[in-house]
Parts: structure tokens; C-alpha cells; sequence
């Protein structure tokens, strides 16, 4: 008796293979360049305002950066082709190639590159909008979104579910980091010197980023908690919020510079690693 395919499962196995052209791995390839030199830049802004000087540590900040150069707008439209190209590479991971697998692999896979495929989304819109001159603050638009959830009935419940996913993403990145969960996505300088310097940005840059969205995460929680917008202040807000404390300025200083590590280990995965 021969097996009978669904016309969704054929439509499914035609868009996955689909999905699978040299063009959109070019472009996710590039997108995941750019989200590099992005924390790159996050991380040389952090440790600037752990010396005293001004700046947005977050995406628009960033891309602030790169707009002022003399090439702006051109990097504005390739950053932003490249990370939807990298947002839509995701979406097919959480939904097209995660049909494979097991259902407790499938459950993580559809959160994590969902997640992702929202915040590279995201990010490509940034650049989208500073393309076309409309430059915003990611903090205030992020109070404006909670003042809006807030006015709803189920606004806290939603507010709080949103930070705690945040921190539960942060705490994956860490534990990512600390177990060198990246390696099955990085293998090509396995049990080389220079894989050895390369695992070492890839944990300190994981534990880094995933510190950082923590306490991000929580600053959602808190404005839940006090039903107060003002306090989700984003990823901004809560790395400046570290320099109200004692030791803020060096624990700044070391996330800023495990920004930089993990821009480093992201440029080398985007020329070499498994996609």
C-alpha cells in the first residue's frame, strides 16, 4: 500500500526546499554579519558609558552609528535586506525544518527561532526606518508599547510573560555558553588553536548577552509588577541602570566587552558556520 501525502505536507516539503536556495543562505549569512557587527558596536557603546560618555546601548543605537558614516544609507537598506532575509531564514527553522523533529526538540526549536525571527524582524525594520530618515528611541517606543499592554485587562499577565520569556532566553544564552552548545553550530576550526580562541568568545559573548537580557527581562517584570511603563526601559535602560550601583560601571565594562566577543564569534559563524 503506497503512502499518501497531504497536499499541506507536499506544500510544506516544496516550501522547505524552497527554502533551501544559495540566495537566501547568502542573505541569512550576511544578516547574521550584520547582527555581528551590531553587538560590536552595542559593546563599544556600553563600555563608552561605563567611562562616562553618552550613547544608546541597544540596536538603534547602533544603527545610529552606522547611519552617520559617509555610506549610511547604503548600509541602511543592505542591513535592513539582510536581517528580514535572516528573520524569513529563521521563521522557515521554527516552522519548515522543525517539522522533523522530535516533539520536545520541535517545542524548543518553534520558541528560540521564532523568538528570533521576531527580534532580527525587528532589527531590519531599524534599519529600514533610518533608511527612510525615520529615526526613533528603542526605550521610549518599548514604554510606549507597555503603556499600551497596561491599559489592556490582561496587560500585566502579558507584560510579565514577556519579561520573563526575555530573562528565560537569557538564561538559555548562558547556559548555552557555559555548556558550548554553539559548537554543533561551528565546527570547522574543531580541535585547532584557533578553535580554542574562538570556543572562548563564543562563551564569554554567550554568558554576556544572555547577563544582559536578564536584566532586561526583569525590567519588564518590574514594570508589570509596579504597573509603571516607565520602568521597561529595554536593553538601554537597563545597562545604564548598573551605573546607579557600586560595582555598575565594571560589571558594565565586562558586558561591553563580552558584547565584543560575541560580535567577534557571530562574524566568524556567519562565514563558516552550520546553517
Amino acid at each position: 500500500m503506497t503512502d499518501k501525502v497531504s497536499p499541506i505536507g507536499e506544500a510544506a516539503d516544496a516550501a522547505e526546499a524552497a527554502s533551501n536556495i544559495k540566495a537566501l543562505d547568502v542573505v541569512a549569512r550576511s544578516g547574521f554579519a550584520v547582527i555581528a557587527l551590531l553587538h560590536i558596536v552595542v559593546g563599544a557603546i556600553a563600555i563608552a558609558l561605563a567611562l562616562g560618555e553618552p550613547g544608546q546601548a541597544e540596536a538603534t543605537g547602533a544603527i545610529e552609528q552606522l547611519a552617520a558614516n559617509p555610506w549610511g544609507p547604503v548600509v541602511m537598506w543592505a542591513g535592513m535586506i539582510a536581517c528580514l532575509g535572516l528573520a524569513l531564514w529563521q521563521l522557515s527553522e521554527a516552522t519548515l525544518r522543525a517539522r522533523h523533529l522530535p516533539t520536545k526538540e520541535r517545542i524548543g526549536k518553534h520558541i528560540s527561532s521564532g523568538f528570533l525571527a521576531i527580534a532580527y524582524g525587528s532589527v531590519g525594520l531599524s534599519f529600514g526606518g533610518f533608511a527612510v530618515g525615520l529615526r526613533s528611541d528603542s526605550g521610549e517606543s518599548t514604554k510606549d508599547i507597555s503603556a499600551a499592554l497596561l491599559t489592556t485587562p490582561f496587560g500585566t499577565v502579558v507584560l510579565s510573560a514577556l519579561g520573563l520569556t526575555i530573562v528565560g532566553v537569557g538564561v538559555y544564552f548562558i547556559a548555552k555558553g557555559v555548556r558550548r552548545g554553539f559548537k554543533e553550530e561551528l565546527f570547522h576550526f574543531e580541535g585547532t588553536r584557533r578553535g580554542k580562541f574562538i570556543d572562548s568568545l563564543g562563551v564569554t559573548g554567550h554568558v554576556a548577552k544572555g547577563i544582559a537580557l536578564i536584566l532586561a527581562g526583569l525590567l519588564f517584570v518590574i514594570a508589570a509588577a509596579k504597573h509603571s511603563p516607565d520602568e521597561s526601559t529595554g536593553l538601554d535602560g537597563s545597562l545604564k541602570a548598573l551605573l546607579d550601583h557600586p560595582y555598575g560601571p565594571y560589571l558594565l565594562l565586562a558586558i561591553g566587552a563580552g558584547f565584543i566577543c560575541y560580535g567577534v564569534f557571530a562574524l566568524v559563524r556567519s562565514k563558516f558556520g552550520r546553517m
